[in-house]
């Protein structure tokens, strides 16, 4: 694998790292909210991450045919969690049901914070090995001096 290719793997993953985090964001602002525009309590979303290959060119295929396992990430959709909403009591509530319910997000805080770390965790591991990829070129290109 080249230095570029290298840094292309770690930008798919910056990217796909970075678009969790949104998501993320996303489900902790909305983790009270009772109406959308869909109808119903909003639903958590995830992104569905899938692995492409690291290839720009037919000539890079053709080329080094070591690289052929190398493969970035991309998001591929957003989807939205299936589970049913939390029911809350509260018959004060505009959202309230007959019984008082109240259909929540089912959006669990808790949850939704280990996977910001994780995201983030995952985000700096990405620039790491950039800046190692970064590091190996400029002493390559001090070796030619």
């Amino acid at each position: 694998m080249d230095f570029f290719s290298s840094m292309r793997v770690s930008a798919t993953g910056l990217d796909a790292q970075t678009t969790r985090m949104n998501t993320i964001s996303s489900n902790i602002a909305n983790s009270e909210t009772t109406r959308t525009e869909e109808g119903g309590p909003y639903r958590r979303k995830d992104p569905l991450l899938a692995a492409e290959t690291d290839r720009e060119s037919f000539g890079e295929i053709l080329q080094n045919e070591l690289d052929e396992n190398v493969q970035g990430v991309r998001v591929q959709e957003i989807v939205q969690d299936q589970r049913a909403p939390r029911m809350v009591y509260n018959p004060s509530h505009p959202d309230a049901n007959e019984e008082g319910y109240v259909a929540m997000p089912n959006v669990n805080t808790v949850e939704e914070m280990a996977n910001m770390i994780s995201a983030q965790r995952s985000y700096e591991a990405n620039i790491t090995a950039l800046n190692a990829a970064k590091a190996m070129a400029q002493k390559a290109l001090e070796i030619g001096r």
